[in-house]
């Protein structure tokens, strides 16, 4: 899918063709849809690179200026998902006369760009355009990540009382994510370290400054990301314990009534045997004998009770 905006006076346009300043706006191209715009001018390799989902972050410039920013977005695939969080590519093509974004999905960095919720957006200002992509991708890393610690959060809670696996699956799909999570925003700050070596964005210092805050905002997505990551994997350890010793407390407990109850029948088992025993025969003999068994089973229940088997 191919769709082409336009900074105007309201805000973003949709307009039918290529005008110097637009910006190409690229879902999942099809096989005519790359011939077109190779046609244009673009490199084929730079829109298939972020087609490809295992692509890496990087930089690459052609011989006539063309340059391509490959970054990797976080992704919700949903809570159901084995991975509810994961990462994608997204390629940002710099052309004199042009501004081209590739990506697999539609994902919400792009989104929120188009819905208007970025004020101030030229397409026109390749630069600023780039570097707030970039700043929106490092903003949406913290949300997620508060999305996940809020998740974990809520397993927390059910762990301590559960004596199941299912929660510590739970806790092992969000390790997951944390692991992409790592993985990426290592890539894309290696990626924008190298972006401000080049000399496009010494240019302006408002520009400048925004890549400083860009990185800084990654930074700070990778500590936190460390943190949680650190956090999820001692707190996962903890609760196997936990799982264990709670099933440990009900075989204990389930133990003990059955060494309580079988106290009863043990010793009324040998006055039903067709034997001699020294009393028997009176009626009031098996109150004697009940007597005897609730004693003998309120002694074992408050020794057992002292010892905490219950």
């Amino acid at each position: 899918m191919i769709t082409i905006y336009k900074s105007t006076d309201v805000g973003l346009s949709i307009i039918d063709e290529l005008v110097p300043g637009c910006w190409i706006y690229v879902i999942d191209p099809t096989t005519d849809e790359i011939e077109y715009l190779t046609a244009q001018g673009l490199p084929q390799d730079f829109l298939t690179f972020p087609l490809d989902i295992d692509e890496r972050p990087r930089i690459e410039r052609e011989d006539d200026g063309t340059l391509l920013v490959l970054m990797r977005i976080p992704f919700f695939e949903g809570n159901k998902s084995d991975v509810p969080y994961s990462t994608i590519p997204l390629g940002v093509i710099q052309r004199e006369e042009y501004f081209v974004t590739v990506c697999k999905r539609a994902n919400p960095v792009l989104k929120d760009f188009i819905s208007g919720k970025n004020k101030g957006l030229s397409t026109g200002k390749r630069n600023r355009f780039l570097l707030r992509i970039l700043l929106q991708t490092a903003s949406l890393y913290l949300n997620y990540l508060r999305e996940i610690n809020k998740m974990v959060d809520m397993i927390e809670d059910q762990l301590q009382k559960s004596m199941k696996n299912k929660e510590v699956l739970e806790l092992l799909k969000y390790q997951k994510s944390l692991v992409y999570f790592t993985t990426a925003l290592k890539g894309n700050e290696l990626m924008l370290r190298r972006l401000q070596a080049t000399p496009f964005f010494r240019q302006f210092p408002d520009d400048e400054d925004l890549l400083e805050d860009v990185i800084t905002e990654t930074q700070q997505a990778i500590e936190m990301t460390n943190i949680s990551s650190n956090i999820l994997a001692g707190m996962m350890d903890a609760f196997a314990s936990i799982i264990s010793n709670n099933l440990n407390v009900v075989m204990k407990f389930l133990a003990s009534i059955t060494i309580v109850l079988s106290l009863p029948t043990i010793i009324t088992s040998f006055f039903g045997m067709n034997v001699s025993f020294p009393i028997g025969g009176a009626p009031w003999h098996y109150l004697l004998i009940l007597a005897v068994c609730v004693v003998i089973t309120m002694l074992v229940v408050f020794v057992f009770w002292k010892r905490d088997w219950f």
